[in-house]
């Protein structure tokens, strides 16, 4: 096994376990803690998969925008220690039959599959593409959507101030 491989499977292992983490802690801010490294564990996937403008728009976007904002929702929520957040359900059962039947259906299509294999290439010049794209192609279709998130980040802020 080389090393590689060891750094592919500990961050693997990471995001799988920091997952498991989000679903199953009962505190909310220990389940954003541990969204926060699954997310930066699909970051670190993508990185091996040579997107790496993927992983830096998965580390800005989701780490840096929407983790922020939902850790700001916890700490701005009043009388969030009284809540009761986690209830037990009566379909825990019927949604774990669910979960097996397709992780069984997933792993026998992963293992009957013919894959493919060939000597991996790293790709060339992924972000200047994507950049150009961005700032030439499509300039105007993606300041329309900065200026639609701007002003819906305007309207949360709106939102959540107090009324007195």
């Amino acid at each position: 096994m080389t090393g590689t491989s060891v750094i592919f499977w500990i961050v693997a292992l990471l995001t799988v376990g920091s997952a498991a983490a989000v679903v199953f802690s009962k505190n909310l801010i220990y389940s954003a803690v541990a969204l926060l490294f699954s997310l930066l564990g699909v970051a670190g996937l993508y990185v091996f998969l040579w997107a790496d403008f993927i992983a830096v728009t998965q580390i800005l976007i989701y780490v840096g925008g929407i983790l922020v904002l939902i850790i700001f929702g916890i700490m701005l929520t009043h009388r969030i220690t009284n809540v009761q957040l986690s209830h037990s359900s009566i379909q825990q059962g019927v949604g774990g039959v669910i979960v097996l039947v397709i992780f069984g259906g997933l792993s026998a299509m992963i293992l009957n599959a013919p894959w493919h294999r060939s000597p991996a290439m790293e790709p060339l010049g992924t972000v200047r593409e994507i950049g150009r794209m961005l700032m030439i192609d499509y300039l105007l279709p993606f300041e329309v959507a900065s200026i639609l998130l701007l002003a819906a980040l305007m309207g949360a802020a709106l939102l959540s101030r107090k009324v007195d």
